[in-house]
């Protein structure tokens, strides 16, 4: 592993949950488990036959649901556009800084042509902004999901087949978020993310203040993994894509190409893409094989959410 790679609990205190969630309903939920195989089956022949990609793009309607406790923590319109914003480039390879891409990787780079707009319709056929707003006793939340329910001092999800619900609270210390794989409980559907890493104003803080948190996680909702497969710092774990290197673990802060593990030299670690660790202004690409992931559960359990448009800039 090369020096410039970090694996130590520097690089975990970026914080994603999203896995401890996913292992929490494998233990818990045999219908989870069984949409999981589902899903992964559909998955692996869309890799295997290099099937085509959806016509058009996807527009999936978000709602964001701001759980705070104190007013700094009651984030701004502005700061939930800034967030928009940022997904609508990095799903569309529109990204000012996938300049930074080595030019190795150039074209492995995908656009996943999906669009993120706010709702305005809520689920009662009311007109909406697409933000609800969620006064809290709690001092902060974890991945146990208690942020999902007005019952547990937090905002139910909106019906998660119509919606991309995105919860932004104070989580705990060193958690910037966390999001639940396609296939699990609607009631717990979607992506929350702590308010310091939400958007690029207001409460947003470096180095997570370029909303590549949400980027991030809203790879997971679309059931992507991280991209040194979950095995720790060994060599063995796969993201199940077949464009992205083998590496031995996350990597964190702000590496230089390249950084060699794996034996995956001599490009080394792709830790420029949206799934590793590293700070925001260092992740900056999605490949096409995750974009094929991401169209597959798209085409199954997420084929409820969204309508296929013409793509725009």
């Amino acid at each position: 592993m090369a020096d410039n790679q970090q694996t130590s609990s520097a690089a975990v205190c970026r914080g994603c949950g999203t896995m401890q969630v996913h292992h929490r309903l494998l233990d818990s939920d045999p219908d989870y488990v069984r949409r999981q195989a589902q899903l992964e089956e559909l998955a692996y022949r869309a890799r295997r036959t290099s099937a085509p990609l959806r016509e058009g793009c996807t527009r999936i309607p978000v709602v964001v649901h701001v759980v705070y406790q104190t007013p700094e923590q009651n984030i701004s319109r502005e700061q939930v556009d800034s967030q928009i914003a940022v997904l609508n480039r990095d799903f569309r390879q529109q990204n000012p800084d996938r300049e930074q891409i080595p030019e190795a990787f150039t074209e492995l780079a995908g656009d996943a042509r999906l669009q993120f707009s706010l709702a305005t319709v809520d689920p009662d056929g009311n007109p909406t902004e697409g933000i609800t707003r969620t006064q809290t006793s709690h001092d902060s939340f974890d991945v146990d999901d208690s942020v999902k329910s007005s019952a547990s001092g937090g905002q139910d999800a909106w019906p998660a087949d119509r919606y991309l619900n995105i919860w932004v609270c104070q989580l705990r210390a060193g958690l910037l978020g966390y999001a639940q794989f396609p296939g699990g409980p609607a009631a717990t559907d979607g992506v929350v993310i702590t308010y310091t890493a939400f958007g690029t104003t207001g409460t947003a803080r470096a180095p997570s203040n370029l909303g590549r948190t949400t980027t991030h996680e809203v790879g997971h909702w679309l059931n992507l993994r991280h991209i040194w497969g979950d095995d720790g710092d060994g060599c063995s774990g796969s993201d199940f894509v077949d464009d992205t290197p083998n590496q031995a673990g996350p990597n964190s802060g702000k590496p230089t190409f390249p950084s060699i593990s794996c034996d995956n030299g001599p490009n080394g670690d792709m830790f420029m893409n949206f799934m590793d660790y590293v700070d925001d202004d260092t992740m900056v690409m999605f490949t096409r094989g995750q974009v094929q992931r991401m169209h597959a559960a798209l085409d199954g359990a997420r084929s409820s959410i969204g309508e296929q448009v013409a793509c725009t800039s």
